[in-house]
């Protein structure tokens, strides 16, 4: 794995590389998205909004899981390259499209449905970063043929140790969820409004709560680590959100006026 590459005297993290890579990949989908429901909306600001907010939020989630750490080496812990997570990025980055539904006037749960193909590719994306450098998020040790060792990684593995290369497993179960909800988000058969955003939550939950089973972040709660947790609250509000959507929309159309039309 290559964590840095090394031009003359400066060194560029691989991992920005990839987050790069997955902010251009989502602002593509996004794009996208707004041209095929007529949207005039500026995709690439809302994109690198959200994805500086993502990664503020996944910095300083991180950050708080460990207020000890934080305490003895703040600055450290502040400003390292390495340790972010997922949920944080997934709150504030749902923060800033928020804001940015109120302020282009498309409406906060409608920009929510509209970026959630455009999460779902740049969160796979972004996990090929943690692949290229190597930063821990791997997973168990596995004799599986495709196992991966990771030597010169930010946080190596044992020498000769294979692993599960989990970041890649995260990258294709992402790409297909992004597919299920491109199609689910067809123009032609509209969905109630945040029941796109309500799906998200819970399919992103679930694959985080699944690939959690063989990655070697530490077991806290329950026997759950950290992020399973977090995965949990992603799937509890995702169902109460579709439940929420649709039965607003069944009630808009149970209270709708009835038209009556006359003929002479």
């Amino acid at each position: 794995m290559y964590p840095f590459i090394h031009i003359g005297g400066i060194s560029i993290g691989t991992f920005g590389i990839m987050l790069w890579l997955a902010a251009v990949c989502a602002c593509w989908a996004l794009y996208a998205n707004f041209k095929r429901w007529k949207i005039d909306a500026d995709a690439i600001s809302i994109v690198a909004i959200a994805t500086v907010a993502g990664v503020i939020g996944a910095k300083f989630w991180h950050v708080l899981e460990d207020p000890q750490a934080l305490i003895h080496h703040p600055f450290a812990m502040i400003f390292d390259r390495a340790g972010f997570a997922w949920f944080g990025g997934l709150v504030l980055g749902i923060a800033a499209l928020l804001w940015q539904g109120r302020k282009y006037g498309i409406g906060k749960l409608r920009m929510l449905d509209l970026c959630t193909v455009s999460a779902a590719i740049g969160y796979g994306v972004g996990r090929l970063g943690c692949l290229t450098s190597g930063d821990g998020d791997y997973g168990i040790a596995t004799n599986l043929p495709w196992g991966m060792s990771f030597p010169n990684g930010l946080v190596p593995t044992a020498p000769g140790v294979k692993v599960h290369p989990t970041p890649i497993y995260e990258l294709i179960v992402a790409l297909l969820i992004a597919w299920y909800l491109w199609r689910r988000g067809r123009p032609e058969a509209p969905k109630p409004l945040g029941q796109l955003t309500g799906e998200y939550l819970v399919w992103t939950g679930l694959a985080r709560f699944l690939v959690e089973f063989i990655r070697i972040n530490p077991k806290l709660y329950l026997g759950m680590s950290n992020a399973q947790v977090a995965s949990v609250g992603s799937m509890l509000a995702g169902a109460a959100l579709i439940v929420w959507a649709k039965r607003r929309a069944a009630a808009a159309v149970t209270e709708a006026p009835v038209v009556h039309s006359s003929t002479a």
